[in-house]
């Protein structure tokens, strides 16, 4: 089992981001290479990535993960959005690379009005623009789930993006526990079943990396907002509906077993995470 959390590249970048995942108790973290809200980047000769990489040698810190921000949007209908979205994945693509993460995760878009058909055939047109046959790095497509017109909430969407894609081996999945929970996959008492889902439909060689996040929804409600791991009602953040056990089950599951599983659940202010807490309580 790897656990580790979301960290910060602010400041010394990749050091920064070790050094804070090791303070958790973490073996394994999930970076954005900047703010996820925007494209404003540090250049690659300012995130420390020899000294990151050198003080996760000697922590024992590996299989970490980049995710894409979110202004990535392969499924836009409008041409100028598609483009910034494509060029900027290449980017990512590349600075993922230089890091020395195998994983960049993917929201791989929404259709804002376009349609789920059209939405997918986009994603498609976009992913094959932006893969390089020879990159080392995977695209991970995120499971999400299904707010607005946000598309990849059905593994049916994700396998056909696998199909149509030229260069499919550099596509993997990243399973969010909040996600497929809120888009109506039973995970709470039927994990095992959507295990064998995913297999006949996608393929478990396919799964390479897990988002551990509680839900503040019902499953089913297609919201997205994230809980802390068996929060209760006490919980200023709000009640997780999935709850621990079965969040545990998952991250101790054989689908887990040496899979970096990243938690991005909320902070309680803006100096307050309970990550150190809840990685200890999965373990």
């Amino acid at each position: 089992m790897k656990l580790g959390s979301h960290v910060s590249v602010s400041g010394k970048g990749l050091l920064a981001a070790a050094q804070e995942a090791y303070s958790y108790g973490a073996d394994t973290f999930m970076l954005y290479t900047g703010a996820p809200q925007n494209t404003i980047r540090k250049s690659i000769e300012a995130m420390y990535i020899e000294e990151g990489k050198k003080f996760m040698e000697d922590h024992g810190l590996k299989d970490i993960v980049v995710h894409a921000p979110y202004i990535i949007n392969l499924a836009s209908p409008k041409s100028d959005t598609f483009g910034l979205g494509v060029e900027f994945l290449q980017k990512e693509i590349l600075r993922t690379e230089v890091i020395g993460s195998s994983y960049i995760v993917l929201h791989p878009g929404s259709h804002v009005g376009s349609g789920e058909e059209v939405g997918l055939n986009r994603i498609v047109e976009g992913l094959n623009e932006a893969i390089r046959p020879d990159q080392s790095c995977f695209i991970a497509l995120e499971l999400m789930a299904g707010k607005g017109s946000e598309l990849n909430y059905k593994l049916e969407h994700t396998a056909y993006l696998l199909d149509k894609v030229k260069y499919n081996d550099k596509l993997v999945v990243c399973l969010d526990t909040c996600h497929v929970h809120d888009a109506g996959y039973d995970i709470i008492n039927g994990f095992d079943d959507m295990m064998e889902e995913f297999d006949k439909i996608i393929g478990l060689d396919r799964l390479k990396v897990l988002h551990i996040n509680g839900s503040l929804n019902p499953r089913g409600a297609r919201k997205d907002r994230h809980a802390n791991i068996g929060a209760g009602e006490d919980n200023p953040k709000g009640k997780d509906h999935i709850g621990f056990d079965a969040l545990r089950y998952i991250v101790h599951h054989e689908v887990a077993k040496d899979k970096p599983c990243i938690l991005e659940t909320p902070w309680l202010d803006k100096k307050t995470n309970l990550y150190k807490q809840e990685i200890a309580m999965l373990r």
